[in-house]
């Protein structure tokens, strides 16, 4: 008794196309979607040509490596560009910014705020209460300089 003789092989194919897309929107990747797009054109093509299914199973075993690597070397080609590149590195998001040295820099090491956080910085020796302008950043920790306002360029004085 074969369980499965009741089902038409093109809709198992299809079903299962479905299925990996919906699981590609819920599980981060990028692989499952050329998966789907294999089985949908094995499922169509069972359907029109009636495969026997050692050949279907070829078939989705090749159209799945064809999708993977023409997608693969496609987003090598053409990279998806990030809105912000600067999204999961917050340190660098900072540099140029001023703070204020919230405890003294001593040996190298203290603590700035900026806005409504506390930061570990490292750079030359300042006191409580000096501004320090963020120069880079090496994880959660910034790097800073003292802060010296450049003095306002007055335009009588260029010629």
């Amino acid at each position: 008794m074969d369980g499965f003789s009741d089902f038409d092989a093109h809709w198992v194919w299809l079903t299962l196309g479905v299925v990996l897309a919906g699981l590609e929107m819920l599980v981060p990747g990028v692989y499952l979607i050329w998966l789907a797009i294999a089985a949908i054109i094995t499922g169509l093509l069972t359907m029109v040509l009636d495969l026997s299914l050692l050949m279907q199973v070829v078939d989705f075993v090749f159209l799945a490596l064809i999708a993977v690597f023409s997608a693969r070397r496609y987003l090598n080609d053409s990279p998806i560009e990030s809105v912000d590149p600067m999204l999961n590195h917050p340190g660098s998001r900072m540099i140029g910014e001023t703070a204020q040295v919230t405890q003294a820099i001593d040996h190298g090491t203290g603590r700035v705020k900026l806005g409504d956080s506390e930061w570990i910085a490292r750079g030359p020796d300042m006191e409580v209460g000096a501004r320090a302008r963020i120069i880079g950043a090496q994880g959660i920790v910034l790097m800073v300089e003292p802060f010296t306002a450049l003095p306002a360029e007055d335009s009588d004085t260029q010629g």
